[in-house]
């Protein structure tokens, strides 16, 4: 390097500061996360000649909201109808959709609507009519004005019947057991108001009569980046912070939340983009006010099963309205920060997801910027300034190294040789565009919520390929 000035000099080392911190801390959840699982296989080995099934397990309303989910509803719901679960209601929420899904629900399980005055515990938008299957008990649909998916939620909410339920996408696919091992904290704890589990891609997988059959690497070079993805944030991220008791998030896919906890909080949020993430920071805050013993759980091992989105166009508006989502969910909930009695989740989660997560876009385009400023100065080598980048992408492929590892250990031999090498070829290939356009996507989400645009469910396209 040349000669740079005092503002320069500060400038980088304020950068390598950050990437240090932000480095070693995705370091320190790595570790954490895999100390975690190793302890969660061996109790799992220990206790594999035991049934799962305990007959304690409570009753589960599974709230499916859907919205524009014809091609998809009805494989997600052979699934649901086939977990090994004893105690279990469905309720579907139609949102007010433009498609067909209300007529093929109606038609493939012979709907019939049913008078049903609802207990209104949260708000919701106007119910327009309730329908009981005459084909399988225990099936309800909920047709409403649409509201979003919140308000879907919470229309589900309203009219459930269980102590417990569960959120599951309408695009989604569960594994047989998944909702016998996510109810498990709730046996063992009375503090658990909520439970999440690892949802995974399944473009390039074959589904049929709502079992999974065969896994597989997708097809679409968007999907292939974003299984990546996955990888890291639910199998070393989640498990990392859960074992810590400071998860903040438990995705919309697929969680349990006890629900009177959730009703004292207000329901999910309508005003809200991110009303997974927002409903858990709300329940800490509250609970916390009110000296209510809570804990948020994460369980490795119940799988579901999810369609990525393979346009640049669906993807775009998906992470926009992920990025927005955060930005509202940490501003509303801003007083849990560093506040008395919120132990891990206000004095570290809270301002590491605002310093690594919501912040790290910002950081990362001011270091585009900031390269190229010394470039075109002349005050930094094209040599230097491929080194730098090269360390970055070290660091992501360390990253995503140990994110198949304990994948491969998780699941082991579900992976071919092959596809473990093709996996790692995109973790590299997502350094030189995909990362750059997930920043800008970032960006943009937090400029919408800054200047308060109006947002929308949005409307995610499903090819539903994967499915027959």
């Amino acid at each position: 390097m040349l000669d740079l000035n005092a503002i320069e000099h500060a400038i980088i080392i304020g950068f390598l500061i950050y990437v240090v911190l932000c480095s070693g801390s995705y370091l320190v959840l790595n570790i954490i996360a895999f100390d975690s699982l190793r302890h969660y296989l061996r109790q799992q080995r220990t206790h594999e000649t035991e049934a799962l099934y305990t007959g304690l397990e409570p009753p589960i309303s599974v709230i499916v909201p859907a919205y524009n989910e014809g091609t998809t509803i009805i494989a997600s719901l052979r699934s649901i109808l086939q977990l090994n679960y004893p105690n279990l209601e469905i309720v579907v929420v139609n949102d007010g959709s433009s498609d067909n899904t209300l007529d093929v629900m109606k038609s493939y399980f012979e709907m019939e609507e049913f008078p049903e005055a609802p207990r209104i515990s949260v708000p919701c938008e106007k119910i327009r009519g309730v329908y009981l299957s005459r084909r399988i008990d225990g099936l309800r649909l909920i047709d409403k004005e649409n509201g979003g998916k919140a308000d879907a939620i919470n229309a589900g909410i309203n009219l459930s019947r269980s102590p417990l339920f569960c959120c599951i996408d309408a695009d989604s696919v569960l594994e047989p057991s998944a909702l016998l091992r996510v109810v498990q904290p709730f046996l063992s704890n009375s503090d658990v108001i909520a439970t999440g589990g690892t949802i995974r891609v399944a473009n390039g997988c074959k589904v049929k009569n709502g079992h999974l059959i065969s896994r597989g690497l997708p097809k679409n070079p968007l999907a292939l980046f974003q299984l990546v993805e996955y990888l890291r944030a639910f199998l070393f991220g989640r498990i990392g912070w859960s074992r810590i008791r400071g998860l903040l998030i438990i995705s919309g896919a697929f969680g349990v939340f006890k629900k009177q906890a959730v009703i004292q909080a207000g329901g999910y949020a309508k005003d809200t983009i991110g009303e997974d993430m927002e409903l858990i920071l709300r329940m800490y805050r509250i609970l916390n006010k009110a000296g209510i013993k809570h804990r948020v759980e994460f369980i490795p091992d119940p799988v579901c099963w999810t369609e990525v989105p393979e346009s640049l166009k669906v993807f775009a508006s998906q992470r926009k309205r992920w990025h927005r989502g955060l930005s509202e969910s940490l501003y509303v909930n801003r007083d849990l920060m560093f506040s008395k009695g919120s132990g891990v989740v206000g004095w570290v989660s809270y301002p590491f997801f605002i310093l690594f997560e919501w912040l790290s876009p910002f950081v990362e385009l001011a270091g585009y910027l900031f390269t190229a400023y010394l470039l075109i100065m002349g005050k930094v080598s094209p040599i230097d300034s491929a080194i730098v980048f090269g360390f970055a992408v070290m660091l992501s492929m360390v990253l995503s190294v140990v994110s198949f590892l304990l994948d491969e250990i998780t699941f082991p031999g579900t992976t071919r040789i092959r596809g473990i090498l093709a996996m790692l070829f995109v973790s590299f290939l997502e350094c030189f565009g995909y990362r750059q356009l997930n920043m800008l996507y970032k960006i943009q989400g937090a400029y919408a919520w800054f200047a308060n645009k109006k947002h929308e469910w949005g409307t995610m396209t499903r090819s539903g390929s994967w499915q027959n």
